[in-house]
């Protein structure tokens, strides 16, 4: 049976799972490895593994919550009932929760920097971007603050249901996304010496290719899908059983991948033409950019327009990590409470990793800030652990029959690319995890 939400259309689903997947890791992470690490070659890398690792992965969940109507624990529940494999639903609830909960550190430091551009804050900060970004984590109250508005914002929005709240923001903040990215490209493409940032993004450089941009380009083609926590899983719970899944899967895909490259174009010509050095980290998004487009002429409009597009970026992924932490605990049940108790405990849980960098800067797990820990968690274990039970529950547990069947719903002619799919989650997609999650654990 089918749950009570549900999209209202194709579209909003796929905008909405489309918004779950361009986080922070697409717009701001992959642009700058891409530069480093081959240029065009590393983007045809990301795009094969896309093709060949994250976009099974995606269907799996599809398959799995479109099959069930459930979200993550129920789905679990429901195909392989008396077992242990819902702890698949019940690793990725975790993961949700203990992401966002310093996820939301990063958005709070965008509304910071939004509020800043339009008081004029940064302006009267003697030192520069640098020494105002290095003030503001260092803040505990602007740390806590800003958090804490951020998970404000995505509560309000998750409270309201899939259709009124998650779904209707996605179809205003995406299109909206893609708009400003157009305008930032523009004016980034017109200054002198824009070419040469062009260059440094996309000219395919093999010989920079080395074991580390492999495997960052595996990791990046599931981690930057918001595959391995269930969160597609219970969106796809929301979708009609008349639409196909292959076409949403696509889009997601490609919608990513071109996301990403738009991200470099408005970035690298700009920070080249101006004389600037990328850097990775937070100081490319909230020290170089308010540099380069302050030289800009109206550089305030687009550094607004530009944290105003991470915004939406960041609240798209944060509504995707809420909404699986609220299904699996109200069943379709008393959503708004519930929303507000996990806003709330993810805000409690959050706060050290924003105090991270003040009042508990002196903290360090395993040489890590509190902050960096949680990430290395999130990102080095629970992802691309969950992402290969995932896979293996998929395409040894699920009967082959009801996988072809939900796979090939609503399309003809797809039982081909059934039997492509099938033994890429078999037998490539469980290895190519494997090899990942023990290089970033430094096991191989």
């Amino acid at each position: 049976m089918q749950q009570n939400e549900q999209w209202s259309s194709k579209i909003g689903f796929i905008l909405a799972s489309a918004g779950s997947a361009i986080g922070l890791g697409a717009i701001w992470k992959l642009p700058y490895v891409t530069g480093n690490s081959g240029g065009g070659a590393f983007i045809l890398l990301f795009l094969i593994f896309s093709v060949l690792i994250g976009f099974p992965l995606l269907l799996g969940e599809f398959v799995i919550g479109r099959s069930t109507g459930k979200e993550a624990i129920s789905a679990y529940k429901k195909i392989a009932p008396g077992t242990k494999w819902h702890w698949i639903g019940y690793l990725g609830v975790f993961t949700s929760f203990i992401l966002l909960s310093f996820y939301s550190v990063i958005g709070g430091w965008i509304i910071h920097y939004l509020f800043a551009t339009v008081t004029g804050g940064m302006d009267q900060e003697a030192g520069g971007y640098k020494v105002f970004f290095e003030n503001s984590v260092a803040n505990p109250t602007i740390a806590v603050v800003s958090q804490g508005i951020f998970l404000l914002i995505t509560v309000v929005i998750v409270a309201r249901g899939v259709q009124k709240g998650i779904e209707q923001m996605s179809k205003i903040m995406m299109p909206a996304l893609f708009l400003i990215f157009l305008i930032l490209i523009v004016r980034s493409l017109s200054l002198d010496g824009a070419m040469d940032g062009v260059r440094f993004f996309l000219k395919p450089d093999f010989s920079s290719l080395n074991s580390e941009s492999l495997l960052y380009a595996m990791g990046q083609s599931f981690f930057s899908l918001s595959v391995g926590i269930s969160v597609m899983v219970t969106y796809s719970s929301y979708l009609s059983k008349k639409e196909s899944l292959l076409q949403p899967a696509i889009s997601v895909v490609l919608m990513n991948l071109f996301i990403s490259i738009l991200a470099g174009l408005a970035i690298f010509p700009a920070v080249f033409s101006l004389g600037f050095e990328p850097t990775d980290g937070p100081g490319l998004l909230f020290i170089v950019l308010p540099s380069v487009f302050e030289q800009m002429v109206f550089g305030k409009v687009f550094l607004f327009l530009f944290l105003s597009l991470f915004l939406f970026a960041t609240l798209t992924s944060a509504f995707s990590m809420l909404e699986i932490v609220v299904a699996a605990l109200t069943k379709g049940k008393g959503r708004n409470k519930m929303t507000w108790l996990m806003g709330i405990a993810i805000f409690a849980v959050g706060i050290p990793s924003a105090l991270s960098y003040s009042l508990l800067s002196d903290i360090s797990i395993f040489g890590r800030t509190i902050f960096d820990s949680a990430d290395f968690l999130v990102s080095n274990i629970l992802l691309p652990f969950g992402a290969l039970l995932i896979s293996i529950f998929v395409s040894f547990k699920m009967k082959k029959d009801l996988l072809k069947s939900e796979l090939i719903q609503g399309s003809k002619g797809l039982h081909f690319v059934f039997t492509i799919w099938y033994f890429l989650m078999r037998f490539i997609v469980p290895i190519v995890i494997i090899v990942v999650f023990l290089d970033s654990l430094n096991l191989i």
